[in-house]
């Protein structure tokens, strides 16, 4: 387990030790915890922002080839 030194808004530390009181859980318990979800959401967020930028490169190839082949001549 790593130790880090933390600068937290004092109105975050306040409302944190307010929950920590009623949740009766360790402050380090908790924002472990917290980080752990920021993280997944941001590992989330990243894959949506890939995502729609492969899904933009297809439609755009899709599009392409999709004008091709309506300017093939099917007359026989």
């Amino acid at each position: 387990m790593k130790t880090i030194s933390l600068k937290i808004d004092d109105s975050i530390f306040g409302e944190t030790e307010k929950i920590l009181s009623k949740m009766k859980k360790p402050r380090n318990r908790y924002i472990n915890e917290a980080l752990d979800y920021y993280n997944r959401l941001q590992r989330r967020l990243i894959i949506e922002k890939r995502l729609k930028k492969e899904s933009e490169i297809v439609k755009n190839d899709s599009m392409s080839v999709l004008k091709d082949f309506e300017e093939i001549d099917y007359d026989d």
